[in-house]
């Protein structure tokens, strides 16, 4: 049993290893796609073609001075940078390994408890920056995020009912023949979207908007501090790219194919980046409660309805 626990321990260790340096080379494609979307190059200086870019912008912001502001509530504003990157890992633990690392029955369960904290984070953030810009942006972080979680988590809910479980493993023995994505392409793009404005990505980054918000609740973070909200961002959106695989495009994770719709998927969201211009707020929150709810409580019936038929006529 101790044996067990330890083996645990070390490979969620390395998965945390790799997860990191995975965002190393997440930020340094964001910034090569962007480079060649506005038709220049992007880091190439730095190591072989820029690989390297990652590693020296980590190794300079961390060893940057720690500034805090003089006024702002010292504690929370310390340790929610912390906190919010180790949500972004923790939540990594409900990959379903078909060998059973981690594997537990309530999974999508335990997604949305750790994505619901993760507004915590945002708004204790903004708020003990002691800052009218931060704490603008932090509002406008939570109200979007919860705005959103309401049609993840009724996207979920209707697989949940269409599969009958919580557990990600189920939707590989689900998907087995055919890709979810293919019945149900309008939840896929709903999904989509709402991970963008999950993740504060653009053209949601409402939480950032650098022409009224100089740079939104992170505004009085430098150094190490910026350094972990950027590393959570960035590790948020490949774990959201890999829940999109997982749900609509299968999930054999022993495969190659799998880490290729995984790198699409993440350079779609870069993609809209370079792309998309951003939303106006007031439209955000329209097209979250009057457009996307309800799409998804339509799916959630309709799949309910699929179940209810299966029992009552087939068994």
């Amino acid at each position: 049993m101790v044996k067990e626990m330890i083996c645990m321990f070390v490979v969620f260790i390395l998965l945390i290893i790799f997860i990191l340096v995975g965002v190393a080379f997440m930020v340094l494609l964001e910034r090569k796609v962007l480079g060649y979307i506005h038709i220049r190059k992007g880091p190439n200086k730095v190591g072989f073609v820029g690989i390297l870019q990652p590693f020296s912008d980590a190794i300079k912001l961390f060893t940057k001075e720690q500034t805090f502001p003089f006024l702002s509530n010292y504690l929370c504003y310390y340790f929610a940078p912390i906190f919010s990157l180790f949500l972004s890992l923790l939540i990594w633990i409900i990959i379903p390994y078909i060998s059973g690392l981690f594997s537990f029955e309530l999974g999508l369960l335990f997604f949305l408890c750790c994505t619901s904290l993760g507004v915590y984070t945002v708004m204790i953030a903004g708020w003990s920056s002691n800052s009218n810009y931060a704490l603008l942006g932090g509002l406008r972080s939570v109200a979007q995020t919860i705005s959103y979680e309401v049609s993840l988590a009724l996207i979920l809910l209707s697989f949940v009912f269409l599969i009958g479980s919580y557990n990600l493993l189920d939707f590989y023995n689900f998907q087995f023949y055919i890709w979810m994505i293919f019945f149900t392409f309008p939840l896929s793009l709903v999904w989509f979207t709402s991970c963008l404005a999950e993740t504060n990505r653009t053209p949601f980054d409402f939480a950032e908007g650098e022409s009224e918000l100089v740079s939104g609740f992170n505004v009085e973070y430098s150094s190490g501090g910026f350094a972990l909200i950027f590393l959570a961002e960035y590790a948020s959106i490949l774990f959201m790219s890999m829940l999109f695989c997982i749900i609509f495009l299968g999930s054999d994770i022993n495969s190659l194919l799998f880490y290729i719709k995984l790198s699409f998927i993440s350079f779609l969201f870069i993609w809209v980046r370079g792309t998309m211009p951003r939303f106006r707020y007031d439209k955000l929150m329209y097209l979250a409660w009057k457009g996307f709810l309800p799409l998804s409580l339509n799916y959630l019936l309709f799949f309910l309805g699929i179940k209810i038929y299966l029992f009552l006529f087939l068994f």
